[in-house]
């Protein structure tokens, strides 16, 4: 059976029901009156049937072709240089650790023992005799004396070991250098020492100190 044949004997079956319809109503209508609503209602239902015919399905459209990916850029090969030589070799030498330095301590020097004590105490030079009546007012310079200078010498002799001055040195001045160079003088000829000696009682070198007040005597 063709397509055209199925449509048409659905629109006899469809029309055999509307007519079987019609009739049906056109009854009741006789038996109820044409003027009622109620029956042009139904009337007017049943004439407004739609008649829908089956309408072919329509295919969905093909799928859009995709475009073939471009094919990836490949770049050339880059070229390869084999013969070149080998870096040289450097063999590192590495010196063996070094050892630390312990330091070497030296032990503390031996605290040298202290010197025995003085067999004797040691002395400085003594005057022999009164040292005063080495120089007096007997012994005043005559120009010192005319020009009334006074004042005190100090001075300092070196003593031998034999007991005698070896030198005299002014250490204070009295103001007239005669008053000192007198003071010198008379102390080197008149004085006389017991010398110094050591730890050892031997006679030594030694030095003595000492002054000389000038003054010119009153009547």
């Amino acid at each position: 059976m063709s397509y055209a044949d199925r449509d048409r004997t659905a629109e006899n079956a469809v029309g055999v029901v509307i007519s079987t319809i019609l009739l049906v109503a056109i009854g009741l209508g006789l038996f109820i009156g044409l003027r009622t609503e109620g029956f042009q209602k139904i009337i007017k239902k049943v004439t407004t049937v739609d008649i829908k015919k089956d309408e072919p399905k329509k295919e969905p459209p093909p799928p859009p072709k995709q475009k073939a990916a471009a094919p990836p850029i490949v770049a050339p090969p880059v070229k390869i240089n084999v013969n070149v030589a080998p870096p040289p070799i450097t063999t590192v030498t590495t010196p063996p650790p070094v050892a630390p330095v312990v330091p070497i301590i030296a032990p503390p020097a031996p605290v040298p023992a202290p010197p025995p004590p003085p067999k004797f105490q040691p002395k400085s030079p003594t005057p022999k005799g009164n040292p005063g009546s080495w120089a007096n007012s007997n012994d005043y310079p005559s120009g010192p004396l005319r020009r009334n200078e006074e004042g005190v010498t100090r001075f300092r002799v070196s003593v031998g070991a034999d007991g005698r001055v070896a030198s005299c040195d002014v250490t204070g001045s009295s103001g007239s250098s005669e008053l000192d160079s007198t003071t010198c003088s008379l102390i080197s000829r008149r004085g006389r020492f017991n010398p110094a000696t050591n730890g050892e009682g031997e006679a030594i070198a030694g030095s003595w100190s000492s002054s000389v007040r000038w003054q010119i005597p009153k009547d």
